[in-house]
């Protein structure tokens, strides 16, 4: 992959949630809601919550890795959202809520499986992490109305009892990693 721009994809959950997550850090140039991993083309968001597709909701990030690295995203996206748990994050089951790193290439899968088991040989977590490492064959973006949903959308019930903790937690461990952070 070029230095000058990267992009990394992940499923953590409900995309809504990782975006905002993402959306904060330093080095970010966007970062666009989607779908990878399943054989629709073209999914829409209805079949998707069907999850007969394959696909899970995902996060595309588009990165210097002059500013922020691709270990360092990894780490803020172990540390925000539930690695343990299969196909589920909190309320949200089945496998379009699976945990996932799509890699773009084997640079990045060999990084991400080294860190997995880092985590796991230290015991970060109580229980193994379930995450799965798949190629990223094809990324569809979202519809439009999925895309920045929290930063439009910020008094939504779901928004709120869900985004809000994964923000703070972000914050606390994070703030070197800030768009905000002098």
């Amino acid at each position: 992959m070029s230095e000058a721009k990267q992009f990394a994809v992940f499923g953590g959950g409900c995309f809504w949630c990782t975006e905002a997550v993402f959306d904060e850090l330093r080095g970010v140039h966007s970062v666009i809601s989607g779908y990878a991993g399943g054989k629709n083309q073209n999914p829409t968001y209805e079949q998707v919550c069907m999850g007969n597709t394959g696909h899970a909701e995902v996060i595309k990030i588009d990165f210097d890795p002059a500013q922020i690295s691709f270990r360092d995203l990894m780490t803020v996206f172990f540390a925000t959202h539930d690695p343990t748990t299969l196909n589920r994050q909190g309320n949200d089951t089945g496998t379009q809520y699976r945990s996932a790193i799509f890699y773009a290439d084997e640079e990045q899968k060999a990084q991400a499986a080294a860190f997995i088991k880092q985590l796991d040989d230290a015991k970060t977590f109580k229980d193994a992490i379930v995450t799965t490492l798949e190629p990223l064959t094809e990324f569809f973006p979202a519809e439009g109305y999925h895309q920045k949903f929290y930063a439009n959308n910020p008094f939504q019930p779901y928004c709120q009892n869900m985004i809000p903790p994964k923000l703070t937690k972000l914050h606390k461990q994070f703030g070197e990693l800030l768009k905000s952070h002098k």
